[in-house]
């Protein structure tokens, strides 16, 4: 997302401390869901466990608009496929280098495989 406005330098850190982070796909006053969340080079990345229909993944493929919450913030952002094979395992690892709990670690596998891994989204200021 190169043409994309940043995150703050404090929202990064905010997120990269984060064990979760909430996230709402589309316009609608939709409710939050939490989600893991990793920063590589300053951009933010999240991916969806189960990709369900009705899922935030999804939505943001029908409508790229949505919103971060970050404490009682709410932050506008604009969603993106992520590609690339360099990106895609920069993520892999930061996932990895994040959620280190021995419950962490059947997430992080599988945040790893394709069906996973092919949800990986990009989030940038809206």
């Amino acid at each position: 997302m190169s043409d994309a406005k940043r995150f703050s330098r404090p929202v990064l850190a905010g997120i990269h401390e984060s064990k979760i982070l909430g996230i709402r796909a589309g316009d609608g006053p939709h409710r939050f869901t939490g989600v893991w969340a990793v920063v590589v080079d300053g951009r933010v990345f999240v991916r969806s466990w189960d990709d369900k229909p009705e899922g935030w993944h999804r939505a943001f493929l029908q409508n790229p608009r949505g919103a971060i919450q970050i404490g009682k913030r709410e932050i506008p952002v604009r969603a993106r496929r992520t590609r690339g094979a360099r990106l895609m395992e920069a993520n892999d690892r930061a996932y990895g280098e994040k959620y280190t709990t021995p419950g962490a670690r059947g997430y992080v596998r599988g945040f790893a495989r394709p069906r996973r891994r092919n949800t990986a989204t990009e989030l940038a200021l809206l």
